[in-house]
């Protein structure tokens, strides 16, 4: 009896579940039919066709889950199983609607990405959009996320305490992030914090612990700074609150490049103003802002030169102050060999004659003094 009981029992569902596969069909054919329309209408637009494209997966699922739940509603209270299948037919809805909103809003940042490229000489406005979207997406996917996990588990009677206490929490995220200062939570509001007074952005090159790099990304707990060699730097986004760093690409990408040289206080310095001014606008790196050479310091033995170049990026002025170095050794060495940084001694040095203090400086440089011209007579 209970056998036949059961089949009895099973009678409506026949009719429901074909009711039910004939409503997710529809269902999923106008998705179908809707993301083609929406695809072909937002594709000369950058922005709409990413949220178009991001949500396609999610709405695949949730249309269907929407209809049949409209189809579980209007069979009987009394049907057999029916309170469970609402239940976790409700429970997967919430799941990918959940899914809609984190997907919706990374398609929006990649979007708003694409519409401002970084990839472009002056990109001081696009790194900055680009670093505010990219960390307020992040913070708003974790947001949607908890709001989600938060309402799953209040369909739950049991863990109805636990979700309620989840939603309460993100009212309190700043209080959390005050006590647990290396939490989660203090990281998502050293984000909110970057992405609103912007101390870095994507593509900025820092000075991080004495290590040369560029912002590659920046998430919702961490940065990453890509350094000149190809290794990655994972830095804490509350280390970029709490310590000083340097910022080369603040306000602006052109630099101000320096090289020193050291040199004889007998080197010409007409010669070499001329050499550096005639090779720097050959370096297709130079911007055409600054030439300068000065004397910026001096010793017993030497007087320091320091040149100033300029150049529109790091990179660029890196490899600028390479060639001006090499240009400008090159021209002393070919010209002006005997006027490089030396060391004079004077005195008895062990296992040398005694140096006279007559005798040109090129015999305390160690020219033997048969070649120095004899001292005139009389």
């Amino acid at each position: 009896m209970s056998i036949l009981s059961a089949i009895q029992n099973l009678h409506p569902w026949v009719a429901l579940l074909g009711v039910a596969l004939l409503t997710a069909v529809l269902a999923f054919g106008l998705h179908v039919i809707a993301s083609s329309l929406a695809r072909r209408a937002t594709r000369r637009n950058a922005l709409p066709h990413a949220i178009v494209q991001a949500s396609r997966k999610p709405l695949a699922w949730g249309l269907p889950l929407l209809a049949l739940q409209f189809v579980w509603h209007g069979a009987p209270d009394n049907l057999a199983y029916i309170d469970g299948v609402r239940h976790y037919n409700g429970l997967i809805l919430l799941a990918v609607i959940t899914w809609l909103l984190i997907a919706a809003i990374d398609g929006l940042a990649k979007g708003v990405m694409a519409r401002h490229p970084v990839n472009t000489q002056d990109n001081l406005a696009a790194r900055r959009i680009q670093t505010q979207t990219l960390v307020l997406a992040r913070v708003g996917m974790f947001g949607a996320g908890l709001v989600g996990v938060s309402l799953m588990l209040m369909t739950f009677p049991g863990a109805r305490q636990v979700g309620t206490s989840l939603l309460a929490s993100a009212g309190v995220i700043g209080l959390v992030a005050g006590i647990a200062a290396k939490s989660v939570f203090s990281n998502i509001i050293a984000g909110l914090q970057i992405a609103l007074a912007q101390p870095i952005r994507i593509d900025d090159v820092l000075i991080v612990q004495g290590e040369w790099g560029r912002v590659e990304e920046i998430t919702s707990t961490y940065v990453v700074l890509r350094i000149w060699d190809d290794r990655r730097l994972i830095i804490p986004l509350q280390w970029f609150i709490e310590n000083p760093f340097q910022n080369w690409t603040r306000n602006s990408a052109d630099l101000l490049g320096t090289v020193f040289f050291y040199v004889d206080f007998t080197m010409p310095l007409a010669p070499l103003r001329a050499e550096l001014e005639r090779i720097v606008p050959t370096f297709p790196e130079w911007d055409g802002r600054l030439i300068l050479m000065q004397v910026t310091d001096t010793s017993e033995n030497t007087m320091q030169l320091r040149v100033l170049v300029t150049a529109q990026s790091s990179s660029l002025a890196f490899d600028l102050r390479c060639k001006v170095r090499e240009g400008m050794i090159d021209f002393m060495q070919r010209e002006f060999p005997h006027h490089l940084s030396r060391q004079r001694v004077e005195g008895q040095i062990s296992g040398l004659p005694t140096v006279r203090a007559d005798l040109p400086s090129d015999a305390v440089r160690g020219v033997p003094a048969s070649e120095t011209p004899p001292a005139p007579r009389g």
